[in-house]
């Protein structure tokens, strides 16, 4: 098992077209990836986030490999659609999460 967590920070100057988007049109491009077997999509609730918000995708892989080839094609597409649509409005973080142990 890999697993891989991508935040998107975003303004709270688009946050109704960002949850618009997201309902529809990230959330379709992740029921669409092949190599991803299971998949959360979060709205992040914290204290430490003042301005704007944070949206979480956890995914998990069956090994590295496939982690790794969806970093390097699916991951830059879906970075390259969101940029376009919002711009300097968003932020991308990719945090890899290396479990040592689990229970699923």
């Amino acid at each position: 098992m890999s697993v891989l967590s991508i935040t998107f920070h975003t303004t709270e100057s688009i946050n109704k077209e960002w949850n618009h988007y997201l309902e529809n049109d990230l959330h379709q491009m992740v029921e669409n990836l092949i190599d991803a077997e299971k998949y959360i999509l979060s709205e992040v609730e914290s204290d430490m986030i003042s301005e704007g918000k944070n949206t979480n995708l956890l995914l998990i892989f069956e090994n590295d490999e496939k982690r790794q080839d969806f970093i390097e094609i699916e991951l830059t597409n879906i970075t390259e659609r969101v940029q376009k649509e919002f711009g300097q409005n968003i932020m991308i973080f990719k945090t890899y999460l290396n479990p040592k142990k689990s229970r699923f």
